[in-house]
């Protein structure tokens, strides 16, 4: 029988969790470890509608990108989330986990996977750290710089991702006949590093939630933009997470382990 610590345990292999960054909330989220898991069901964030699914499809255990709970509540409503994803998970037997910053930082994570979707080719760590679950040879860290496989101009880049992110808008700041050679992402939110790109030297900056002084300070010294949003730069998480997961089970012998993909997520910001 293969228990939610199993599942537990068989994602720390894949994306350690004490990689993960020390405000974050990765890992087992609410249920009970000892709890059996026959089905998954992965989506990008903790919601009822999410949860809802997992109980009509029967599933043992939820395991998302964004966790429940990113800081502690002060007290558990059940009218109101995080209150009633965990009524649902109580209910039902349904557990939680997330794979949040460390799925971002891993190699292989979410951070290259976004890198090589976009057609960034020969990518290195963008904001590098050092952890003690990763071997000596290997380098973890924030965000990605690579090249495109030949120049183009800032707009050339645009209509390439989104094509690439199948996205029907983008924020963009910059000249859009800048010369692209080099480019840096962080998936997410990646205002934190700007700093970080204005140093790296990469022309252009491909992340999400950038905020309007952090666009100046980038147009001032006469780089790109490209702001892709949270979700357009992350919903990605559920295929990738599927994929790592399905393998991983594979390669462990776990047998009659069955994972869904939480298919119905959409942005929450609509364009009018």
């Amino acid at each position: 029988m293969v228990r939610t610590k199993d599942i537990l345990e068989l994602l720390n292999t894949i994306v350690p969790f004490d990689i993960a960054e020390d405000w974050d909330n990765s890992g087992f989220q609410a249920g009970n470890l000892n709890w059996e898991v026959k089905k998954v069901m992965i989506g990008l964030d903790v919601s009822c509608d999410l949860m809802n699914a997992a109980k009509e499809n029967n599933c043992d255990l939820v395991l998302t990108h964004h966790p429940l709970m990113i800081r502690a509540e002060k007290s558990i409503d059940f009218n109101k989330m995080p209150g009633k994803a965990i009524e649902i998970a109580a209910r039902h037997r349904i557990n939680i986990i997330s794979v949040h910053t460390n799925l971002d930082k891993a190699n292989d994570g979410l951070n290259d996977y976004f890198a090589t979707k976009i057609g960034i080719k020969k990518t290195k760590v963008f904001l590098m750290e050092n952890s003690s679950s990763m071997p000596s040879d290997e380098v973890i860290g924030i965000g990605r710089i690579g090249y495109l496989k030949s120049q183009a101009s800032l707009k050339q880049v645009v209509h390439q991702v989104k094509e690439k992110l199948n996205l029907s808008h983008l924020r963009v700041t910059g000249d859009m006949d800048l010369p692209v050679t080099t480019v840096a992402t962080c998936t997410g939110s990646g205002g934190s590093l700007v700093d970080v790109f204005l140093r790296s030297g990469a022309d252009v900056y491909i992340t999400g939630d950038i905020k309007y002084h952090e666009a100046r300070l980038i147009e001032e010294y006469s780089k790109g933009l490209i702001d892709v949003g949270h979700f357009g730069s992350e919903h990605m998480a559920v295929d990738l997470l599927s994929d790592k997961l399905t393998r991983a089970i594979q390669t462990a012998g776990l047998i009659n382990i069955q994972v869904k993909k939480f298919k119905k997520e959409k942005d929450p910001f609509t364009i009018v």
